[in-house]
């Protein structure tokens, strides 16, 4: 099974202009990302694909591979476009997020296990969430799964829903709570994904600003790897703040 990565990378974003291409560590954001998909021996290429010469140019830099593509609404018509050009021989086609740095090439590979296992279009992961404020989080999008590990629902909103139960209840001693937190990291056949990114959005897509249920809406399975704990992704100042000092502890040990 032929697999390509693509990092999907678009100059702008809302809460953290240029968010990629910051490098308060010595390294762009974005080449983390790069460097965690090249430890991956399920993947046959990893290519960054944006709308960016700037990020082109910081990508070549560091010996990675960029396709420069036209613009988007979204992260997975960019990796259709540059699939299409340049990887129709793929069977699979890995979808990362260039905004999560700790990331860790075991999670890929689970992912492309599930994808490879399950006989499923497409594949995701998710991780147990450990807060009761990330089930409440808008921002944190949780996951509902059926008895083979598909995916029943995706959610801005607490589900399930605890009706009789304070959530709160459920983080009291330490057991893995019965809430799951979406990772944004997805797996796709190649001709589910030309399908899916030939689709217009879908209503529940429309209300929930969630592009993962066009694919369920339009009868399509996906699997979900469950996995230990999920990468953090940066979205603004605070976070990026957060991942340098983290990086700096770490870094601190290793030379210890």
């Amino acid at each position: 099974m032929k697999i390509v990565g693509i990092i999907p990378a678009r100059l702008q974003s809302t809460r953290l202009p240029r968010k990629l291409l910051l490098n308060a560590t010595g390294k762009p954001l974005i080449q983390y990302v790069w460097e965690t998909a090249c430890e991956c021996p399920d993947l046959h290429d990893v290519v960054v694909a944006t709308d960016s010469e700037e990020i082109a140019d910081v990508v070549h830099s560091f010996g990675g591979r960029a396709e420069l593509t036209g613009p988007h609404q979204s992260g997975t018509d960019r990796i259709a476009e540059v699939t299409r050009r340049c990887f129709q021989d793929a069977d699979a086609v890995v979808n990362l997020q260039g905004d999560e740095p700790e990331l860790e090439p075991q999670v890929v590979a689970a992912l492309v296990h599930q994808l490879r296992t399950s006989g499923c279009q497409m594949a995701t992961v998710a991780a147990p969430i450990a807060s009761p404020d990330v089930v409440r989080d808008p921002s944190c999008v949780k996951v509902v799964t059926d008895v083979n590990g598909r995916a029943m629902y995706f959610s801005r909103s607490p589900i399930p829903f605890s009706r009789d139960i304070a959530i709160e209840h459920y983080f009291r001693d330490g057991e893995p709570s019965p809430w799951l937190l979406h990772v944004g990291l997805y797996a796709y056949r190649q001709d589910f994904l030309m399908k899916l990114t030939s689709l217009p959005p879908s209503p529940l897509e429309q209300l929930e600003k969630l592009e993962q249920l066009r694919a369920l809406q339009s009868g399509a399975s996906i699997a979900v790897a469950i996995v230990n704990h999920a990468a953090a992704g940066i979205d603004t100042p605070e976070d990026y703040a957060a991942f340098v000092s983290r990086h700096a502890i770490r870094w601190q040990r290793r030379v210890a």
